[in-house]
C-alpha cells in the first residue's frame, strides 16, 4: 500500500505539460495571424506610397482596397502599426534582393554591373516606396513610436551596404577604408539625393547615381 501511495503522489506532483498538439496549433495561428498581416501590408503599399503618411488612414487604405475598414483595425492596432509593418515587409525584400547579387558574382566587375542595375532598377521602379521609407524616417523625429522600427530597417540597410562593399573588396584582396556608419550614410545620401532629382522630373538623376557609385566605390573598397 504504501508504494502505491509513494506512485500516486509522484504523479500528482509531476506537474502537467502542455500537449505538442496545442503548441503547434498556437504556433499556427500565430503564423496565419503574421501572414494576414502581411498581404494586408502589401495591399496598403500602394496606397501609402502615393499618399505619404500624412494623409493616409486606415479608412482612407480600406477605401482604396478590397478590405474593410474593420478587418485592418483588427490586424493593425493604428496606422503607425500598418505603416512600419509595411515598409519592414518592403525593405527586407529589398535586402534579398541585394544579397543575391552580392552572394552570386565573382568578380568586382560582376558584382558593380549587378550592383548599378538594381540601384538604377529600384529608383526607376520603385520610387514611391522609398519615398514613404524616408517619410516614416523624417516623421520618426517627431513620433517616437515609429523610432524603433525605423532604428531596425536602417541597422538592416546599413548592414546590406557593408556586406556589399566587404563583398566588392574581398574580390580584389583588400577591406573597407570606410566604417560601416560612414559607408552607410555616404551611400543613403547620394541615393536620397538622386530620389528627388528623379521625382523632380530630372531624367539624368538615375545615370548620375550609377556614375557616382561606379567611381565611389572602388575607392573605398
Amino acid at each position: 500500500m504504501r508504494k502505491q501511495s509513494a506512485v500516486t503522489q509522484r504523479k500528482i506532483e509531476t506537474p502537467s505539460r502542455p500537449s505538442k498538439p496545442s503548441a503547434r496549433i498556437e504556433r499556427s495561428r500565430v503564423d496565419k495571424f503574421s501572414a494576414r498581416r502581411i498581404e494586408l501590408a502589401e495591399a496598403a503599399l500602394e496606397t501609402l506610397a502615393e499618399l505619404g503618411y500624412a494623409r493616409t488612414s486606415l479608412r482612407e487604405i480600406a477605401q482604396k482596397s478590397e478590405f474593410t475598414h474593420g478587418v485592418l483595425h483588427y490586424y493593425f492596432s493604428d496606422k503607425v502599426d500598418l505603416i512600419c509593418c509595411c515598409v519592414r515587409h518592403y525593405k527586407s525584400k529589398c535586402v534579398t534582393r541585394y544579397d543575391q547579387i552580392t552572394s552570386a558574382a565573382q568578380s568586382r566587375d560582376e558584382l558593380m554591373k549587378g550592383f548599378l542595375e538594381k540601384l538604377g532598377a529600384t529608383v526607376r521602379d520603385e520610387a514611391g516606396m522609398h519615398r514613404l521609407w524616408y517619410d516614416l524616417r523624417s516623421q520618426s523625429l517627431f513620433e517616437g513610436a515609429f523610432r524603433d522600427d525605423v532604428a531596425e530597417i536602417d541597422k538592416s540597410l546599413e548592414d546590406m551596404v557593408w556586406r556589399i562593399a566587404s563583398r566588392f573588396a574581398a574580390l580584389g584582396g583588400r577591406q573597407p577604408v570606410v566604417s560601416r556608419g560612414a559607408l552607410y550614410a555616404l551611400f543613403d545620401g547620394l541615393f536620397q539625393r538622386c530620389l528627388f532629382r528623379h521625382l523632380s522630373g530630372d531624367r539624368t538623376a538615375i545615370a548620375d547615381l550609377q556614375e557616382e557609385v561606379g567611381r565611389l566605390l572602388p575607392t573605398i573598397a
